[in-house]
């Protein structure tokens, strides 16, 4: 059964048809893929930021550690001195006292 030129130009325009579709498909998939591509370089740079601010966090804290270490050793030696300056003076005063009498 041969195919005539009506027919031959009916599968003619048909694969043109095809041809666009996939191009226009092609492109579509590549403006895709474009941002996608942007999606992951923001999402990487989102992450190294994160990245950034938890060192950052923890070096905080290590620092505030250290200053609390550094207080609780300060209050062992200060605290006793208070008391020991108090005790002085409260029986300096009752001397004192005591001995107008």
């Amino acid at each position: 059964m041969p195919v005539t030129d009506a027919e031959a130009a009916r599968l003619v325009s048909l694969l043109e048809e095809i041809r666009d579709g996939q191009r226009l498909q092609l492109d579509r998939q590549a403006e895709a893929l474009a941002l996608q591509r942007e999606q992951v370089a923001l999402v990487q740079q989102q992450y190294e930021r994160a990245d950034k601010l938890q060192t950052r966090a923890e070096a905080i804290q290590d620092r505030s550690a250290a200053m609390i270490a550094r207080s609780r050793k300060a209050l062992a030696i200060v605290l006793p001195l208070i008391v020991l300056i108090v005790i002085v003076l409260a029986v300096y005063v009752a001397w004192i006292v005591l001995r107008r009498w």
